[in-house]
């Protein structure tokens, strides 16, 4: 048996791993979706001052108050950005940093730092002078890479239950103390494992940190645990066996 935390990505709360919770309990381990301050039954709380830090809080605090050790930390999406910094600053408790869709970014980079400039510019136009990060349309037509594998039902799920998402979250640089690294594993569903490899060694920012880490295939969006939840389970399972 193992000990998950499981971390949503942007817009998402804990709701949005509940069948792979069910089907990682159901084969023996412990598990703790999360929800990040500001996001979902929490967004009562998304002042502007909520940040990449305060999400890093969230995880570290639960590790502490729960008393939860070898810990398998999941990091969807964005998620991936406090689950590293958590790892930083909490080795001690965290076994390996699973990245879903994710990684661990270089320390000084945000995620916005990643997104092509006229995505930038786009975002920063509908954000304006606030401090939320809204969601997508949830569009397969428009995004049909990221949204494979979702059905009309889990589409409207999502467009329902999504709330916008802490602007700081994405605009926070990762920063890291240099402490003991944690063990890392990857579980790519948008890009195939042979260019993960390649963008590895050409040090693409996605995947820094990533050479030494373990990295498992999931062929579907970029939102497995609500496109293929069981076969993400199966593949954090291994990970945990391993």
């Amino acid at each position: 048996m193992a000990t998950f935390v499981l971390v949503p990505g942007f817009w998402l709360g804990a709701w949005a791993w509940r069948d792979v919770t069910v089907a990682l309990r159901s084969q023996g381990h412990e598990v703790h979706p999360m929800t990040l301050t500001g996001v979902a039954e929490r967004d009562h709380l998304a002042g502007p001052e909520v940040s990449l830090d305060t999400h890093t809080t969230d995880i570290v605090r639960l590790l502490e108050v729960e008393d939860l050790r070898d810990v398998l930390l999941v990091g969807h999406s964005g998620g991936g950005m406090p689950a590293a910094q958590a790892a930083d600053r909490a080795p001690d408790r965290i076994a390996r940093v699973v990245y879903v869709e994710s990684g661990p970014l270089p320390d000084g980079t945000a995620q916005f730092d990643t997104l092509p400039p006229e995505e930038q510019q786009r975002l920063r136009a509908a954000i304006g002078t606030g401090h939320l990060l809204p969601p997508p349309a949830w569009d397969p037509a428009a995004d049909p890479t990221n949204l494979a594998g979702l059905d009309e039902p889990t589409l409207a799920l999502l467009r329902s239950r999504t709330t916008p998402h802490p602007l700081r979250a994405a605009t926070d640089p990762v920063r890291r103390t240099g402490g003991r690294p944690v063990p890392t594993a990857l579980v790519a569903s948008t890009f195939p494992l042979d260019v993960v490899r390649q963008m590895i060694r050409q040090e693409h920012p996605f995947f820094t940190g990533l050479a030494d880490g373990q990295l498992h295939e999931l062929p579907t969006g970029h939102w497995p645990m609500l496109s293929e939840p069981k076969a993400l389970a199966d593949v954090l399972d291994l990970i945990a066996r391993s």
